[in-house]
């Protein structure tokens, strides 16, 4: 892995003030450097930065009897516009963000997913970002960056989609096509690392440093933060828990292997288990993923007894596969997100918490919760406009990008008071 340079520290202490402008709301340098742990100076320079580039302005000028008036420091959010794509297998979901990561304007449209030609996937986002701009009513002279999640295997640094095997694809050269048809920059991530950027700033991260972040949809993963650093591994694929295995020899899974986690807790595998419970079940006959999964939600609300049992067997798939990242990790907090997190949890979650006793060491048990994520909105359209955000502040000359490799750089100017930093 790359060592850790002067670049990165600075780069990472700016993104420190500017989260914690996000959790605190308008503040001083004072109430910064205190809540950031960075030195008043390393503060104060940073502030300079910001204002000189337009990203923060003055909201207040505090008065105080025998002492310096005191500014107080707000994100400026018409600095320009952001847009947070999601893409999966299944659609494509589109949100335009002020740089505050206020919501603004969305669109989303389903995609065809037997369908994986990059073509047919680049013209989809095109088109959903259309929407949302026009929805939002932004002047598209004011957009700044474009970040979009890819499902599967990403280089962020390279803008590649290395792997996504529910689409066959392998060295899909994304951002480039993107940035073709797009007139701003393009950032390209994985969605697992959105999520959990997300959770880390509008979610559970306000209360906790170490999580993990459960997405359920056609695949499934894990964004991991340890203590409030976003975990990507040696080459960003760290998260992929549901290529984990669950059960020896078991379910042919897409990626190649047999037993994975995703061939039972991804959409088509819970398919596959109400196959098992019922092979005439009328829920089956719905040949598009979503429609159903929404189809089971609406059956499980009706008392469907096969749907229960699909429920039930699901939970306790998810609760053993839970248990084996909980045992590794020993984090605190798990919360699920994705689209089929967000229509099965009412059912989902109650018996897996139950069930986790089962599978939870004694020694991790603890204090640890499990619920669906509070994040506002789209989790990875925000986590990827936050990305986007720091790939602006690189380009104004106010940071370096978290996601590439560094390069070598003169050890000074360092502030040394955070080396675990966010990001």
């Amino acid at each position: 892995m790359a060592r850790h340079t002067a670049r990165d520290l600075r780069s990472e202490n700016r993104f420190e003030v500017l989260h914690a402008l996000f959790e605190l709301g308008p503040s001083t340098r004072q109430e910064l450097a205190r809540h950031t742990g960075l030195s008043p100076a390393t503060v104060a320079t940073l502030v300079t930065e910001f204002l000189s580039g337009g990203v923060l302005h003055i909201a207040a000028v505090e008065r105080n009897t025998g002492g310096r008036p005191q500014e107080r420091l707000t994100i400026d959010p018409d600095r320009g516009r952001i847009v947070g794509v999601d893409v999966a297998e299944t659609y494509v979901d589109a949100t335009v963000y002020d740089l505050a990561l206020g919501a603004l304007g969305h669109g989303e449209a389903a995609l065809d997913e037997h369908e994986n030609d990059p073509d047919y996937v680049v013209d989809g986002i095109l088109r959903v970002i259309e929407s949302a701009v026009e929805d939002g009513g932004t002047e598209r002279e004011r957009i700044i960056g474009v970040g979009v999640s890819m499902p599967g295997h990403v280089h962020p640094d390279t803008g590649v989609s290395v792997f996504a095997p529910n689409w066959d694809w392998h060295d899909v050269h994304i951002e480039k096509m993107l940035e073709k048809v797009l007139p701003v920059p393009v950032y390209v991530d994985n969605p697992l690392k959105a999520v959990i950027l997300s959770e880390m700033w509008f979610g559970v991260g306000s209360v906790v440093d170490s999580m993990a972040v459960v997405n359920l949809g056609t695949g499934v993963g894990a964004g991991i933060a340890i203590d409030g650093s976003l975990l990507r591994g040696t080459t960003n694929n760290a998260g992929e828990w549901g290529h984990t295995l669950l059960e020896l020899d078991g379910r042919q899974c897409r990626c190649g292997r047999r037993g994975c986690v995703e061939a039972y807790l991804g959409a088509p595998g819970l398919r596959t288990t109400l196959a098992e419970i019922d092979p005439e079940h009328p829920t089956l006959r719905q040949s598009r993923q979503r429609d159903f999964v929404e189809a089971v939600a609406d059956g499980l609300a009706a008392g469907d007894p096969a749907l229960t049992g699909l429920a039930r067997r699901t939970s306790r798939y998810l609760a053993a596969a839970l248990g084996d990242l909980v045992n590794l990790l020993n984090i605190p907090s798990v919360t699920l997100t994705g689209w089929t997190s967000d229509a099965l949890a009412e059912w989902l979650v109650p018996a897996l918490r139950d069930e986790l006793p089962h599978h939870v060491m004694p020694g991790s048990l603890p204090g640890l919760t499990v619920e669906p994520s509070r994040v506002p909105g789209n989790a990875v359209a925000l986590g990827m406009a936050a990305f986007t955000l720091q790939q602006f502040l690189t380009r104004l000359g106010l940071a370096s990008p978290a996601g590439t490799r560094p390069r070598p750089d003169p050890d000074h100017g360092i502030d040394r008071s955070r080396q675990g930093q966010r990001l």
